[in-house]
């Protein structure tokens, strides 16, 4: 799935909300994320992390965890991306209470507005598979608006931080 839009805030403040760090923002925002930890820090740009999710679609699915080496970057233009990929980590076996869920090469990236230091692109890209017995059409149906809600609530959580 991918996701494409342009947002009222500098790509700063936009990185800032979306970051993959331990104790970020994100937690606080993205109803698809309950906890991001870090299991493994490898340097300052790439690390392994785990995160958790709530239950979804009514308690259909419930809560997913995944198991990932991120790695971030700035590019000299000021974009700044984020990728990740499924790996599986002596540190952080499968938890109880948790289906395993596994994240096929996925990121952001937010891309600096030429002549505008207030707008950015942010581009996303999931490919996930929740893992688990769940109907296609189950999953068919929780992405699209799982991605529309990602946009709508980094909206204001960027806006929250200005305030």
């Amino acid at each position: 799935y991918k996701g494409e839009g342009v947002l009222a805030a500098s790509p700063q403040d936009v990185w800032e909300c979306i970051k993959p760090v331990a104790g970020g923002l994100r937690t606080k925002w993205d109803q698809n994320v309950k906890d991001f930890e870090v299991i493994e820090a490898i340097s300052d740009t790439l690390s392994v992390c785990r995160t958790t999710t709530p239950s979804a679609c009514m308690r259909i699915i419930s809560p997913r965890e995944f198991v990932d080496v991120v790695v971030m970057k700035q590019y000299e233009d000021g974009t700044m991306l984020s990728a990740a990929t499924n790996v599986e980590h002596p540190l952080c076996p499968p938890q109880p209470n948790f289906v395993r869920g596994f994240n096929y090469p996925c990121g952001c990236f937010c891309i600096p507005v030429p002549g505008e230091p207030d707008r950015t692109e942010l581009l996303t890209f999931f490919q996930t598979d929740l893992g688990g017995y769940l109907p296609q059409t189950v999953v068919d149906s929780f992405f699209p608006s799982s991605i529309s809600g990602f946009y709508s609530n980094l909206t204001k959580a960027v806006k929250a931080l200005k305030a």
